[in-house]
């Protein structure tokens, strides 16, 4: 948030090939658009598959990126939400457990955070060097039967969770934030990157019936998938859109430029058949897609998301990217467009992340206490603030 009488949001999104950062300003409703007041982008460096190599120099990135969007909206910048995405992001699955004796039998807020905190330190022992940023729960039992809904006033003797854990390497994690607040800029929270889009590119319907989010970045690939409503699996692949840049280079032997052009379809000048260009881009989406598949058979949700797959991210503009997701996954595809933009011009999918963060903001200032849209979000924030890794053994 930017200044507390008139709150704005800025989300920023590094990126191995790009930062991009979105300031927004809330709606006059929860149910309108956020307004976009600026944007900014800067090519990255100093990043590899998600993780920091230099951080200087993605300091200096995130500097620019933010500089311009703070021009385009006329404002300083001192506080901003940020993505994380990359190959040490993971899941785990835990459980908890609590005795409803301190709280005469009734299940309330406190014993709810309790068993939430007891699947964390159940956990703790494969979690060794790692920042928890999510737990989200999935189940909620009571004396042993199933809760529909929330467990709030429900009475028993114990209370039990299934939760999904995602957690992310403690120095990649560390390193980001100091990179970023090297730049000035105050990292209010962090949030899993493809659970950041989740919140402009997917409708409650499709997260309710069932959907696959794929963020598809320049060296990973990041899924989310949502079933009634809820995050149930996230799977990193370390393939992304530079791999068809590079397979297209290699190929043909293009300048890398001319080849990501040819990747999105733009008219290069070049002799070479289209035919040809478009099996070297279907070969690598088609191994991309496989690897989703093959996740979606291992938590059994192949060919069973009604919602199908919703791409976004950079390389979610590679050529005929839809139709082979289509082909391979048997299900239908997308292109997941950041909704409701209030704006002189369009986001594409690339910019989902940073606008997805802002929304975010925007969700933990106007949650209801319990099971907001939102309930994941105020999980990241406090497991942030409260520091998990004092866990840690």
């Amino acid at each position: 948030m930017v200044g507390m009488a008139n709150p704005l949001y800025v989300g920023i999104d590094v990126g191995t090939s790009g930062v991009k950062v979105v300031i927004a300003a809330p709606p006059t409703s929860s149910e309108l658009p956020m307004t976009i007041l600026g944007t900014g982008s800067a090519p990255s460096k100093g990043m590899r598959h998600g993780y920091v190599l230099d951080g200087r120099e993605v300091t200096r990135c995130v500097k620019e990126a933010v500089g311009r969007a703070a021009q385009a909206a006329k404002i300083g910048v001192r506080k901003a939400r940020l993505g994380i995405g990359g190959v040490s992001l993971e899941e785990l699955r835990s459980s908890g457990e609590v005795t409803l004796t301190v709280s005469g039998g009734i299940v309330n807020e406190r014993e709810r955070e309790r068993v939430l905190k007891e699947s964390e330190k159940k956990a703790v022992s494969k979690l060794l060097n790692r920042t928890i940023l999510h737990t989200i729960p999935l189940d909620f039992r009571v004396d042993g039967t199933p809760v529909r809904g929330r467990p709030h006033g429900l009475q028993g003797t114990k209370l039990s969770v299934e939760t999904l854990i995602i957690s992310t390497l403690t120095q990649h994690h560390d390193d980001l934030v100091d990179a970023v607040e090297a730049a000035g800029i105050e990292v209010e929270g962090v949030m899993a990157s493809p659970i950041a889009a989740s919140f402009v590119t997917l409708t409650k319907a499709q997260k309710t019936a069932g959907v696959c989010l794929a963020n598809i970045g320049a060296e990973t690939t990041t899924l989310v998938v949502y079933d009634n409503d809820t995050p149930v699996s996230l799977k990193v692949f370390p393939i992304g859109s530079s791999d068809i840049t590079n397979a297209l280079a290699l190929a043909f032997q293009l300048p890398l430029p001319e080849a990501e052009q040819m990747k999105r379809g733009a008219v290069t000048g070049s002799d070479i058949p289209t035919k040809k260009m478009t099996m070297v881009v279907t070969a690598k989406l088609k191994e991309l897609f496989s690897m989703t598949d093959a996740h979606l058979k291992s938590i059994g949700r192949q060919r069973l998301l009604p919602a199908g797959i919703v791409i976004t991210g950079g390389g979610s503009g590679a050529l005929q990217i839809t139709d082979i997701a289509r082909t391979v996954l048997r299900l239908p595809a997308q292109v997941g467009l950041p909704a409701g933009i209030l704006r002189n011009g369009a986001l594409d999918a690339s910019w989902a992340v940073s606008y997805g963060l802002c929304r975010w903001g925007f969700t933990e200032d106007t949650a209801a206490p319990l099971y907001s849209p939102g309930e994941i979000v105020r999980r990241t924030f406090d497991s942030m603030r409260a520091g998990f890794r004092s866990l840690l053994p």
